[in-house]
Order: structure tokens, then C-alpha cells, then sequence
């Protein structure tokens, strides 16, 4: 599986999307002139926008890299000369996911640096009003990082079961947008308004809260940018979630391609 994860490594590197998304790490260096902009949380506004930037341009590789792996794998026939070895189509899967997954680490942590570069050199040039607690900004960092491992994930069972790719990218696109939402919408049902609603309504705005993705439990922002401290379960029960739901995502993504005819 190790060669597949370097050949997947490989053509991302390639991969002229993937260079052109790069390109928006040079916004990092307009950061610090944007925050003095903010006359009295510079501090608070340079970790917003560090920690911003870094989530979208994961988005962005997470969406196009891995809605994208498999279909061109196919699309070009490559595909084909590698499942003429000895290797399953599961291992296949899980090379090509566990690739992008790892590559996504690699991306993270050197856009990490970046962010934390730049808002080192913000608090030296503004000094923050509230100390900066650095271990909730890596925790920011690493969590988002697993959202978008979620959302690989998500694009590679789409993949599974598309002949193009407009599935695996649009797909994976409504289903974050809904991810990101459902828990609002569940804190709704919980007030008297939402009490209010038909039943019908409620019965199906809970099954699409405990069937879809739940992103906001990854974000963590708030707590980076206003030095809240992180309790012990917001830690542990997100990575136990990312973990069970990437396993459920995963098996069905394999158990799909593994019956899929290739022509």
C-alpha cells in the first residue's frame, strides 16, 4: 500500500490544481497589514484571518484532490495496469485515500507555520490584550485538519459510484455546506420555535442531523481567538467522531467499488 501512497504523492505534486491553490498561501503576507485595520483586536483579527485562509485552502485541496483521485486514475486507464497486480480494489482505495490523507497532514502543518509565523509577528507588533494560548491554535489547526480528511473521505464514496467528476466535487461541496449546518439546526429544534414545527419536519431534520456530517464540532476558532480553554470531551469525542465516521465512509466507499464494473 506504501507505493500507492507515494505514487498518489506524486501526482499531487503534479497536479496544476493543487499548484494554482498553493499560489493562495502568498495572502498570508497581506494578514498583518489587514489586522491593524482593527484598531483594537489586531491580535484577534490576525488569528481569524490566519486560521481562515488555512481552512479554505484545505477545503480546496480536500474537495478537488480527492474528488478528483479516482476519476482520473480512471479516466486516463491507469487504473487498470494497477489493479492488474496483486492488490484488491480495497487496497486501492485505501492507498489513494490514506495518500491524499497524508498529504493533507503535510499541507496542514506547513500552513501551520505560515499562520503561526504570521501571527507571531502581529502580537510582537500589536501586543494582544489576553495572552495567546499557542496549544489552542495548533488544536484549531489539527482539527480542521481532520475535517477535511472527513471530507476526502466523503468525495472518495461519491467517486465510488460517478463516471465523472462532477459528482464526487459538487456532491462533496452540498454535503459540507450541510455539515456545517446541521447542528444549528438541531439547537433550533431544541427552542419553543422549533418545538412548534411539524412532526414530520422534526423527524426528518433529525434523521439528516444524525445521518450527514457534523463539521462544527471541528471548529474551533472561537476558543484560538479568544483564549477559551478546551475541555477534555471537546477534544476526545471530535477525534473518536472523525475516526468512526471516516471507518462508516470508507467501508461503504470500498464495499461500492469493490462491485462497480470498470470499463
Amino acid at each position: 500500500m506504501h507505493h500507492l501512497i507515494l505514487i498518489t504523492w506524486k501526482g499531487l505534486l503534479r497536479d496544476r490544481i493543487l499548484q494554482g491553490i498553493l499560489v493562495a498561501t502568498g495572502i498570508f503576507l497581506f494578514i498583518p497589514s489587514v489586522s491593524v485595520l482593527s484598531m483594537r483586536q489586531v491580535g484577534e483579527l490576525a488569528i481569524t484571518l490566519s486560521l481562515s485562509l488555512t481552512s479554505f485552502i484545505l477545503l480546496l485541496i480536500a474537495i478537488f484532490c480527492g474528488g478528483t483521485a479516482l476519476w482520473k486514475d480512471i479516466d486516463r486507464h491507469s487504473i487498470y495496469s494497477v489493479l492488474g497486480l496483486p492488490i484488491s480494489r480495497t487496497n486501492y482505495l485505501l492507498g489513494k485515500f490514506f495518500g491524499i490523507a497524508g498529504f493533507l497532514l503535510l499541507i496542514s502543518l506547513v500552513l501551520g507555520l505560515l499562520a503561526s509565523a504570521t501571527i507571531w509577528y502581529v502580537s510582537l507588533t500589536d501586543p494582544p490584550a489576553r495572552p495567546i494560548l499557542w496549544t489552542n491554535i495548533l488544536m484549531a489547526l489539527t482539527f480542521d485538519c481532520l475535517k477535511y480528511i472527513m471530507v476526502v473521505a466523503v468525495s472518495f464514496l461519491f467517486s465510488t459510484v460517478s463516471t465523472s467528476f462532477f459528482l464526487p466535487i459538487f456532491g462533496t461541496i452540498t454535503l459540507f455546506l450541510g455539515g456545517n449546518v446541521t447542528q444549528e439546526v438541531y439547537d433550533y429544534l431544541q427552542t419553543p420555535a422549533g418545538a412548534a414545527l411539524p412532526a414530520l419536519t422534526k423527524q426528518i431534520a433529525l434523521f439528516l442531523y444524525y445521518l450527514l456530517p457534523n463539521f462544527a464540532v471541528f471548529d474551533l476558532k472561537a476558543n484560538a481567538v479568544y483564549s477559551i480553554p478546551l475541555p477534555a470531551n471537546g477534544i476526545l469525542l471530535p477525534l473518536a467522531y472523525s475516526l468512526a465516521y471516516c471507518g462508516l465512509l470508507l467501508s461503504a466507499a470500498a464495499m461500492l467499488f469493490t462491485r462497480r464494473e470498470l470499463h
